[in-house]
């Protein structure tokens, strides 16, 4: 396992049975002399890989000494920094599973997480400790709490903790299918699923990814907008730079656009990782406020999340002459799949299935379309997730043989790009015809009054389905009917008549999940009570 050349898209690539995922994203650079080199910058601070490797054991190391065992569950709720990566290759190195929770979970959530998870070991900064607290109580399977700040009450001391364990653990020989962490998916609607990945999965992707899209190097330092505990900063902003002796920029800030921007001339990373949201504001920010900004320094830019409208990706490349690299993944597949190659860009489309990835696009009835139509997506990878945990029904609807169903519905042209169609719950049929609300968010996108928009269903008043826009608009203009007809007519002269919004809502903002994905349920709530 010596090098980062591995090829595992390549038939016939096979890991060694007994395969731990901490051996190649630290060990290996330790024992190879890469020890001296900058795995983070954290504020002030620039924390080697020998030094993370250091921590790595100690929390090992105190891990194993409460009394968690291989298989077992930790759970991490954690902002950004070196505790988060130091408890998540922890927990793993001695063959646990660690289990990163949105930051912003309510007590509620935290309960359903702990009880669905039997996590005996939950990681919390001090900040969130109310939140423990307050689900504690419920949780029969949790044993130990360690706080990470100056004053853990009651609780374990994460810092007193650490010192106090030993600097050296063996790597835990786990097999290549053990599970090696869990993610809760943030979906829209119903309960999270918590996702397993095993052990292998993550060579298939990280590899694949880094040469074929970016060439990726150990020179290379990566900033990532989501955050950690989410699948698209967990790959991005550990599995990347770390798998490759890079390094990585973490801030446990809100990454507010002024804080992205400061934070990207402050450490002059070569990656850039973010979503459609967070680049809309970063230019928002800049046209509105007329403040400064220096990308020199990224050589890419990508996207991720949910699909980046064409007129986004135009506006960010003519401002800063930089494409956005656009891709498709999902916290299911363990990584981004589909992707725009660097020169070989076709704005508004998702870009070129990845080596090593299969895919279909598929009728109702499962039958392969061809180019050009709009159905549902399959794919098929060594990727792929073992399933949800306690979700039989629905693994029996989502994974089936080597397949797995995505909820996308995408095109592909003769070239084979890939051009997203909403999710298969968001679809259209007006006057018969399927409608992809992103389309016509497309078309609203390319009026000069609108910053952003999203598109639902409603019923008229013959109870025929017709598209509805939630809109937000750009500084310097006001509500009014006239500016509603003209949007109205702009979709017109973009697509075909029938797919133009037949109502138009001016709202202050577009409901979001914490990823930056339009929630298009609270929309048909908001509608509802119109």
């Amino acid at each position: 396992m010596e090098g980062i050349e591995l090829r595992p898209w390549e038939k016939g690539f096979t890991l060694p049975e007994r395969f731990n995922m901490v051996s190649l994203l630290l060990e290996r650079h330790v024992e190879q002399g890469r020890g001296n080199r900058i795995a983070i910058y954290y504020g002030d601070e620039r924390i080697t890989y020998q030094q993370l490797h250091e921590l790595t054991n100690r929390v090992g190391n105190a891990l194993a000494g409460l009394g968690v065992e291989p298989e077992q569950r930790v759970m991490l709720l954690l902002t950004d920094g070196p505790e988060f990566v130091a408890t998540f290759l922890g927990a793993m190195k001695i063959g646990a599973v660690p289990v990163p929770i949105n930051v912003l979970a309510t007590p509620s959530d935290l309960t359903y997480f702990l009880n669905d998870s039997r996590t005996k070991v939950v990681v919390t900064a001090q900040e969130f400790l109310p939140k423990v607290a307050a689900s504690r109580g419920q949780c029969p399977f949790l044993r130990h709490v360690i706080v990470a700040g100056e004053d853990p009450g009651e609780h374990h001391s994460f810092r007193r903790l650490v010192d106090a364990s030993a600097p050296k653990l063996d790597v835990f020989p786990a097999h290549r299918d053990d599970a090696s962490y869990w993610l809760y998916s943030s979906g829209t609607t119903g309960q999270p699923k918590g996702v397993i990945h095993l052990h292998h999965d993550l060579v298939y992707c990280v590899e694949t990814w880094g040469y074929h899209v970016v060439r990726f190097t150990s020179d290379d330092i990566c900033y990532c907008v989501p955050r950690l505990f989410f699948s698209y900063g967990l790959n991005t902003a550990l599995y990347l730079p770390f798998y490759y002796g890079a390094a990585v920029v973490l801030s446990p800030h809100r990454q507010e656009p002024a804080v992205v921007l400061e934070n990207i001339r402050r450490y002059r990373p070569t990656a850039f990782f973010s979503v459609p949201t967070s680049y809309g504001q970063i230019l928002r920010e800049i046209e509105d406020k007329g403040i400064e900004a220096d990308l020199s320094s990224v050589r890419h830019c990508v996207s991720a999340g949910e699909a980046l409208p064409a007129p986004l990706y135009d506006r960010w490349l003519r401002r800063f002459g930089v494409e956005i690299l656009d891709g498709l993944g999902s916290t299911e597949v363990g990584w981004i799949y589909v992707c725009n190659i660097p020169g070989k860009v076709r704005r508004g489309s998702s870009g070129l299935l990845l080596p090593g990835y299969e895919a279909k696009i598929v009728d109702s009835d499962g039958q392969e379309l061809p180019p050009g139509e709009v159905g549902d997506l399959l794919v098929s990878s060594d990727s792929l997730a073992a399933g949800y945990w306690n979700k039989h029904e629905k693994n029996k609807e989502t994974f089936f043989g080597p397949w797995m169903r995505t909820g996308d519905r995408y095109s592909r042209d003769g070239e084979g790009y890939f051009f997203y169609g909403g999710r298969t719950d968001d679809v259209l049929k007006v006057s018969g015809i399927w409608v992809s609300p992103l389309e016509v968010e497309q078309a609203l996108l390319e009026h000069e009054a609108v910053a952003e928009c999203a598109v639902i269903g409603t019923e008229d008043e013959m109870g025929l389905v017709k598209p509805r826009a939630f809109v937000t608009l750009r500084s310097g203009f006001q509500p009014s009917p006239e500016l509603a007809a003209g949007l109205q007519q702009s979709v017109k002269e973009r697509l075909a008549p029938y797919k133009y919004p037949r109502w138009i809502d001016f709202v202050d903002e577009i409901p979001k999940t914490v990823t930056g994905k339009i929630q298009r349920y609270r929309l048909r709530q908001l509608e509802k009570h119109k």
